[in-house]
């Protein structure tokens, strides 16, 4: 079954993690008026969304106004929808807002240079997911709710295991083996 959503109004557009850190489940959340949508990710494609709408907001007048901090949080319970493959990210002029296409994980096949064991691998992980090819969510949100999405984007990322010093990696609670220091 597809599913596709498209909200020209966005009430609500967030991010955060489900979990202990080291162990966290990243979702996307966007809502307009009583529809709700989430969308499972990785922390990766979190920061890439964030940089993304950084780099456009840059190039675009500061918002009038923008959603309190509070109002940010991931609202439970997370029914995810799809999980997360390609993203679309744009800005349209006509309505000062900036799109934001979120996409399922598509067919394993579409990958280049891969082994016919690694495609099986990632077709079965796939497959293990519930991943269809067909969930596809439009948004449109404003400058305030975009700039607001990004600094709640760092907050969320940066509440994660901290990171060495000398290598980069995440620090697990029991310990780190740092390359550096071997």
């Amino acid at each position: 079954m597809s599913v596709f959503y498209e909200f020209e109004h966005v009430d609500l557009f967030t991010t955060g993690a489900l979990g202990e850190p080291g162990a966290r489940t990243f979702y996307l959340q966007a809502q307009s008026g009583p529809k709700r949508v989430e969308v499972k990710c990785e922390k990766q494609q979190v920061a890439a969304i964030a940089q993304y709408l950084r780099r456009v907001l840059n190039d675009l007048p500061p918002p009038e106004s923008r959603p309190l901090d509070n109002t940010l949080t991931l609202r439970e319970p997370v029914s995810e929808a799809f999980v997360l493959g390609p993203i679309g990210l744009g800005y349209d002029r006509a309505t000062d807002r900036l799109v934001v296409q979120l996409e399922e994980i598509g067919s394993v096949r579409e990958v280049e240079d891969a082994d016919d064991e690694t495609l099986a691998a990632m077709e079965a992980m796939r497959a293990a997911l519930g991943a269809t090819g067909e969930g596809h969510i439009r948004l449109y949100v404003t400058r305030g709710q975009a700039l607001a999405f990004c600094e709640h984007a760092d907050r969320v990322i940066a509440a994660g295991r901290p990171d060495c010093r000398w290598c980069g990696h995440p620090i697990d609670p029991t310990g780190h083996a740092c390359p550096r220091m071997n």
